[in-house]
């Protein structure tokens, strides 16, 4: 159980705070900035619960992924040492897993893809593209931290996979694809270009 009392401490104030194991590390640290990134990810999550007008299927997954990036973000806010073993959350594979299985089920349903989809459509479909690339630009963060530091390789996995889930609940928000916005390849500039 986690106990907050009191929101702020001071501690910050030189610009360093707290790993999850008591190390303190400047507010710049790689960790910091990966495990920070899973916490926006989380947030736009949180957006597009509340605003994008999900079918309640999504909504129950919406709320278990939320929960994962908690973990997934203590996993990340503890070193990956042997000193710090039995103390440290760990994304799983069945955390991973699960992921999987959703991608699976909903891709059944959808629209077979022609093009590339604009992040679009209805306003859950846009919210979710955008928490898509919020997720990308999280993993990334994640694989800065794995190239200086140990890092759990199944929370990479879990970045990795959530943003293709996001992707495909998109268009599932879309009428299960029939309402995507495809791109047309050099449309608009051909449009515009008079006949010669």
């Amino acid at each position: 159980m986690v106990f907050l009392n009191r929101i702020y401490t001071r501690s910050g104030d030189a610009g360093e705070t707290s790993l999850g194991s008591g190390e303190r590390v400047a507010k710049t640290h790689p960790r910091i900035i990966a495990y920070g990134s899973v916490d926006e990810t989380n947030a736009a999550l949180g957006v597009a619960i509340a605003l994008g007008n999900l079918e309640q299927a999504a909504l129950t997954r919406l709320a278990v992924i939320q929960n994962d990036l908690f973990d997934l973000g203590g996993d990340l806010c503890i070193p990956d040492t042997e000193e710090n073993a039995g103390r440290k959350l760990s994304t799983t594979e069945k955390q991973v897993a699960q992921l999987e299985a959703w991608i699976d089920e909903d891709t059944e349903q959808l629209e077979p893809l022609t093009s590339f989809v604009f992040p679009g459509g209805t306003p859950g479909a846009a919210l979710l593209h955008q928490v898509r690339t919020v997720c990308r630009r999280s993993e990334i963060a994640v694989l800065e931290l794995a190239a200086m530091e140990p890092v759990n390789p199944q929370a990479i996995a879990y970045l990795n996979r959530l943003s293709d889930l996001l992707f495909v609940m998109a268009r599932m928000a879309n009428d299960r694809g029939r309402s995507d916005v495809l791109w047309k390849p050099g449309g608009q500039s051909n449009e515009s270009q008079p006949d010669k």
